[in-house]
């Protein structure tokens, strides 16, 4: 059976960006390339633009997510700009609203706020992040309750956010389990899963998010986002190349020593033993890497199984001009 709400170009396409930083560059190259990137998403038809908050990675530079959005929204006139996600847990409530209704005020109908429960980074630099880790995870519901509060016009407990109150400003619940999912259900929101990375929950977690949805005054039916990977290349042995750039940042991480994004290589299968292979290579499960033809004829494969009501693409590209060329023949094929 043909899904025809799965069809390329009447499904949303957007971005996940980390601000990557490369080898051999910087934290101010990767914001320009971030800049250039959002501008051509703007121009090639993308829907959205997210950078997701980590700390202490060192090929991220997406830390202080809310000034790198307005920054992105600045350079732009109408592609909407946001987190995914913010980490919560990191952050106070208020202080979260008070940004992001900056954001909104400067950039109005132009600003997302997605919303992780994971710290997005090592338990000692959660640490020093100010938070009580743990228990501010736990409270994560009510800390989204708090959230919503302050963006209505009556505030929380008495205390308004300003900038912030009256807004609206959209939230969206991430996560690469079945938590989120549940949660976004039962309070009505857009869910997005992380399976760029965490491939085995997808599945579930859409089933949950959809069967257990409870409409809300923000949504009458359960909107679902999925994060895949892509490399798009001229040739099969082109796009194999540029990927192993993204193989050797996670492996990196993986052995606990990340670094910049690495250049690609031709000899990965000496880097990594078998075992970690496998072990990536499942991680990264959902990573779609070739031709345009064959990145084309995968991804179809994908929407007519898991049929998402809106596509979000990461791209773990070194070259700048080669990333944008895969977001190009990506375009293309969506939107032919």
């Amino acid at each position: 059976m043909i899904m025809l709400k799965n069809k390329f170009g009447q499904v949303p396409l957007s971005i996940l960006d980390l601000a990557t930083i490369r080898e051999g560059y910087n934290e101010a190259d990767a914001f320009v390339n971030s800049k250039n990137l959002i501008q051509f998403a703007e121009q090639h038809k993308f829907h959205r633009y997210w950078v997701a908050e980590h700390h202490g990675i060192a090929g991220v530079a997406s830390s202080a997510t809310a000034v790198l959005i307005g920054y992105l929204a600045g350079h732009t006139k109408s592609i909407r700009v946001g987190s995914g996600g913010i980490m919560l847990p990191n952050h106070a409530p208020l202080i979260i609203a008070e940004q992001f209704g900056t954001l909104a005020t400067m950039y109005p109908d132009r600003i997302d706020l997605g919303l992780g429960r994971a710290p997005g980074t090592d338990f000692k630099t959660a640490r020093a992040l100010r938070r009580d880790v743990h228990g501010a995870v736990e409270e994560f519901p009510n800390a989204v309750l708090e959230l919503q509060d302050y963006f209505s016009d009556y505030g929380h407990d008495g205390i308004v956010a300003i900038p912030g109150r009256g807004l609206g400003v959209p939230l969206y619940l991430l996560g690469s389990s079945t938590y989120s999912a549940k949660l976004a259900a039962k309070l009505g929101l857009p869910f997005a899963f992380a399976s760029h990375f965490a491939p085995d929950e997808l599945g579930n977690a859409l089933e949950l998010y959809r069967s257990r949805f409870e409409p809300s005054d923000v949504l009458a039916e359960p909107y679902a986002m999925v994060t895949v990977n892509t490399i798009i290349a001229d040739t099969d042995e082109e796009a194999n190349y540029l990927a192993t750039s993204g193989y050797l940042s996670f492996l990196q991480l993986t052995r606990g020593a990340p670094t910049p994004l690495p250049k690609p290589i031709d000899n990965i299968d000496q880097v990594w033993t078998d075992y970690e292979e496998r072990a990536l290579k499942h991680q990264l499960k959902y990573a779609f890497i070739g031709t345009q033809q064959k990145v084309t004829t995968d991804l179809q494969n994908f929407m007519d199984i898991y049929e998402p009501d809106e596509l979000i693409v990461a791209s773990n590209i070194y070259d700048p001009v080669l990333k944008q060329k895969n977001y190009q023949l990506l375009a293309e094929s969506w939107f032919a």
